[in-house]
């Protein structure tokens, strides 16, 4: 086990006395107070659950400062040294003597672990309360920090209530209560009307606040866009068909979508505090609801198209950003909302304090980035995870129309159809069905499966182009084995950031499409609380300074987050390889030859009902026929670490039979190793806690798993009609070379020495690409070839 903390702020004592005190861990008169004496006080706080003396000295008397005596018989006496005060903290910090730790070898664990406790001699009762302080900001072996586990076991509850947030080391403190919150609804005017029924189209925002803002105290908003929020729809017969050959014929240009008309507002009748709808805890994103307690409200809304909301869905159009700032103008006193769809009766956000912040991943994250793209006022900062940032990335790559993973078949429009929820609701859906319907026929033309090519259509659902409007600061947070948003989106806003004068922060894990708040080897939910305090209550706590500007996890070691400077510099040096007969060499030593292969468009994977993961597997070995539909190449084991940072380039001089075709690549790190597991391993069921008598989630980490020969590191397609750009079509004359330049997706990943780099050229992926079934010959010129890879120094 290894836990790293980025969170811990370090204060000066004055500081930290005055913090003690203001969440009564230490008493008023603790100046005159003896070591012993001071001792008895703070520890006698630290068993909320007990209400006696004689239930609190049972609890003390569990916990072993030496092999013959526990800690009810030290403390009167109390001859604290630092061994004996960490050999406590350890017990307090759930960490199991005989087990995870020897009773004599605290500091040798406390070291192993990673543990950022005191270190320094322990005599005098500053010392002490030093020492006690950094106690409460150092994690617990279930991922909280030991402050948060107090929280957790009502000592909040068992002192008094607080009517005001309360802040410690830098980072809000859970004393509201969850279980009083507000629940209620809204219904926020937009500009819009995209179901053209003559009116606004109405937006249903959920609010969660502490119950306290009902007295006029005033909070920032966590708010989280889902278009999933009110469930979704069952789109499986809606999927495209990917079995299929290419288009032959150049469709017609694209038409405009149609805008929007924007009505006249409604007429105000009068105003209220009261809302009329109340709303369930969603329960929808763990983060969110562990900061819930800490003061930050929570508001939720699904958007144009959403049940309960009026609109229809467009995936990620101009139109939904809209509909997703519309929420934050409200929030920030900038647009109306009102307690129900008919009576005009309006509402403001009055317990808000103006300051905004959006959380999320995937389409939520995304919206955050097309919110933060506009520079809406109000909106002080965004943490977007697994976001994208260009739809066409999302569906394309390169020309080609690719899937996301386990997503085979979906595109805009079917996205659309999935989160148009007013579906669920019979007589509304019946009324707005003939404009959705035509909205469907819109984005099934704009999307154009039949080129994959960039067009008007995806240009208007690329937020990176309004990178200069973002006034908000962005944290990114990423899988590196994300292939449903794959990782061009962030790695391209990432490097757009670089040109605003946004703070910006970027953290990479080596997940999946999946969150990454409840992993005990990092502190991200106490970063994030760190962050959020700072941004949306004002507090100066050196969160930009602290936090790092870079956070990746390795992919070599567990449990091991890395601080570079920087990921995807575009300046990074690159490794150059020319292509052999099966090897990767030197590029001057290319040899005159001609490789061949023949793709079947994906016959025999449909013939033989083959899985995605077979195919893969069999890819990789270069086994079967996979084989042949493939060209492989290797280098010779590396004599030392190679860390690829950024994009792989693939430039390669080809020739194929058909006048339609595309081309795929991947990297393969080849090596028998214990490789992290794909997706992360449950340590603890339930283990997680969010809360006193609040949330749990499950405790998950990323571990070792059984040896496996080979692991792919990153891949790409084109099209191979798109040599000039993605927007640009360049007839294929069959069997006439020319020259192609494949990007690979960006990646960080350590291939350690004695492994081998892997090239394989291959054309149809059947996870991700069009099946056409189409047999064509690829001729790949060893001679004018080369793979550039860029890599960290």
């Amino acid at each position: 086990m290894h836990i790293q903390q980025f969170a811990q702020v370090t204060t000066s004592f004055a500081a930290q006395q005055q913090e003690l005190q203001a969440l009564h861990l230490i008493p008023s008169h603790y100046q005159s107070l003896s070591l012993a004496e001071l001792s008895q006080a703070v520890f006698a706080k630290l068993f909320p659950e007990t209400s006696s003396t004689v239930t609190m000295q049972a609890a003390l008397g569990r916990y072993l400062v030496t092999n013959t005596q526990n800690l009810a018989a030290f403390l009167p006496t109390a001859n604290w040294d630092l061994a004996r005060f960490n050999t406590v903290a350890l017990q307090l910090l759930q960490f199991e003597v005989g087990t995870d730790f020897q009773l004599d070898q605290s500091a040798q664990f406390i070291t192993q672990v990673g543990l950022n406790l005191l270190m320094t001699p322990l005599k005098t009762p500053q010392d002490f309360l030093q020492h006690f302080y950094t106690l409460l900001t150092v994690h617990t072996k279930f991922g909280i920090t030991y402050l948060d586990d107090l929280t957790n076991r009502g000592y909040f509850k068992a002192t008094q209530n607080f009517a005001h947030p309360l802040f410690f080391n830098g980072k809000a403190v859970a004393v509201f209560d969850p279980h009083q919150a507000i629940h209620e609804v809204v219904y926020v005017e937009s500009d819009l009307d995209t179901d053209h029924d003559g009116k606004r189209d109405l937006l249903a925002a959920t609010i969660i606040r502490p119950r306290e803002t009902a007295n006029g105290l005033t909070l920032p908003v966590l708010y989280t866009a889902s278009p999933y929020y009110r469930g979704t729809n069952d789109v499986d017969a809606d999927l495209h068909n990917v079995n299929r050959p290419f288009a032959t014929t150049v469709p017609a240009a694209i038409p405009a979508e149609p805008l929007a008309p924007t009505p006249a507002p409604r007429a105000i009748h009068g105003t209220s505090q009261k809302t009329e709808v109340s709303c369930d805890e969603p329960n929808f994103y763990s983060l969110n609801e562990y900061l819930l307690p800490r003061g930050f409200i929570n508001v939720f809304a699904g958007g144009i198209g959403t049940r309960d909301s009026e609109g229809v869905r467009t995936c990620g159009s101009p139109a939904e950003t809209a509909s997703t700032t519309a929420i934050i103008e409200w929030l920030h006193g900038d647009r109306v909302a009102f307690t129900n769809k008919t009576d005009g009766i309006a509402i403001k956000a009055w317990w808000c304090n103006g300051k905004i912040g959006m959380t999320g991943k995937s389409y939520l994250g995304t919206l955050a980035l097309a919110a933060a793209t506009t520079g809406v006022p109000g909106l002080k900062t965004v943490v977007a995870e697994a976001a994208i940032s260009s739809w066409y990335d999302y569906y394309r790559d390169q020309g080609a129309v690719i899937a996301p993973v386990d997503c085979q078949g979906e595109d805009a429009d079917v996205l659309a159809k999935l989160c148009f929820t007013r579906q669920k609701d019979a007589a509304d859906y019946q009324q707005v069905k003939p404009t959705f319907d035509q909205v469907l026929q819109h984005l099934s033309a704009g999307q154009d499966r039949n080129t994959g090519d960039y067009n008007a259509f995806w240009d208007a659902r690329n937020y990176r182009k309004h990178l200069d409007q973002v006034k908000a600061s962005v944290i990114l947070v990423h899988g590196l084995n994300d292939w449903n948003v794959k990782l061009r989106n962030p790695a391209t806003f990432w490097q757009g950031l670089h040109h605003t004068h946004v703070t910006h922060k970027l953290m990479l894990h080596q997940g999946k499409h999946i969150y990454m708040n409840n992993m005990p080897s990092i502190d991200f939910t106490d970063m994030m609380n760190l962050w959020l305090t700072q941004e949306l209550f004002g507090v100066t706590n050196q969160a930009t300074n602290t936090l790092p500007q870079v956070l990746i996890q390795d992919n070599v070691q567990p449990e091991t987050w890395l601080t570079p400077t920087d990921w995807n510099h575009l300046d990074n040096p690159q490794q150059h390889y020319g292509l052999s007969a099966h090897q990767l060499i030197h590029p001057t030593q290319r040899p005159n030859e001609i490789a061949q292969f023949q793709d079947d468009g994906g016959q025999h994977f449909l013939e033989t009902q083959q899985n995605v993961t077979d195919w893969e597997q069999q890819l990789f070995a270069q086994t079967g026929i996979v084989a042949q539909q493939s060209l492989a190449f290797k280098t010779p084991p590396i004599a030392k670490e190679l860390i690829i940072d950024g994009a792989a380039h693939l430039q390669l001089n080809v020739a194929v039979d058909q006048p339609h075709a595309l081309l795929s690549a991947m990297l393969v790190d080849y090596g028998v190793a214990r490789r992290l597991t794909p997706d992360p391993t449950v340590i603890e069921r339930q283990g997680y806690q969010l809360g006193y008598h609040w949330l749990r989630t499950d405790l998950v980490e990323f571990t070792q798993a059984a040896p496996t020969p080979f692991k792919m590191i990153t891949k790409g397609h084109l099209d191979l009609e798109n040599t000039i750009d993605s927007a640009t079509i360049t007839p294929i004359v069959p069997n006439q070379d020319f020259t192609v330049h494949l990007d690979l997706q960006p990646m960080r990943y350590r291939l350690p020495a004695g492994h081998q780099l892997g090239l394989i050229i291959y054309a149809t992926d059947p996870g991700m690409t069009l099946r056409t079934c189409q047999q064509t010959q690829y001729q790949i010129n060893l001679a004018a070839s080369q793979l550039n890879i860029p890599f960290q120094k």
